[in-house]
C-alpha cells in the first residue's frame, strides 16, 4: 500500500494533469501508473521525474528493449517490486521472451555477486582498464 493516496485524473491540480496528458499522449494510452499518481503529491517532482524519463528513455544509441532490460536489471538489483513488474512489461511489449528475460536475470546476478567479491577483496582495477 502507498504511503500517500493516490491523485487520480479527476483530483488532480491543472499542473498534475498537464503531466499525466503528457504520459498519456506520449505512451499513446488512456492509463497513467501509480507511479506518477503517488509523485503527484509533489508537481515539481512529477513534472522533473516525467521530462527525465522521456528523455533518457527516448530513442537514442541503444535499442529501446535494451534500455528496458538495463531498467529490469536494475530494479532487480534494488529490490524495487513496483520497478520491476512494470519494466518486465515494458521489455515484454519492446520484444523480450523468456529466454532472454532468464539471460538478463543470470547476468544480473552474476554481475551483483561478482561486484561484491571485488569490492569485498578491495580488488585494484589494472592499470590497462584505467582511464589514461
Amino acid at each position: 500500500m502507498a504511503l500517500v493516496p493516490l491523485i487520480e485524473y479527476d483530483d488532480a491540480s491543472p499542473e498534475v494533469r498537464a503531466v499525466y496528458d503528457d504520459i498519456r499522449a506520449a505512451r499513446r494510452t488512456d492509463y497513467v501508473n501509480n507511479f506518477w499518481k503517488a509523485l503527484a503529491h509533489d508537481p515539481a517532482t512529477l513534472r522533473r521525474t516525467w521530462a527525465q524519463t522521456k528523455e533518457v528513455m527516448a530513442a537514442g544509441a541503444l535499442e529501446a528493449l535494451v534500455k528496458e532490460l538495463i531498467y529490469l536489471a536494475v530494479s532487480v538489483t534494488n529490490n524495487c517490486e513496483y520497478c520491476t513488474h512494470t519494466h518486465h512489461a515494458a521489455a515484454q511489449a519492446k520484444g523480450m521472451t523468456d529466454a532472454m528475460f532468464a539471460e538478463a536475470m543470470a547476468v544480473t546476478a552474476l554481475a551483483n555477486a561478482n561486484n561484491r567479491l571485488a569490492n569485498g577483496y578491495r580488488v585494484d582495477v589494472d592499470e590497462r582498464y584505467r582511464d589514461t
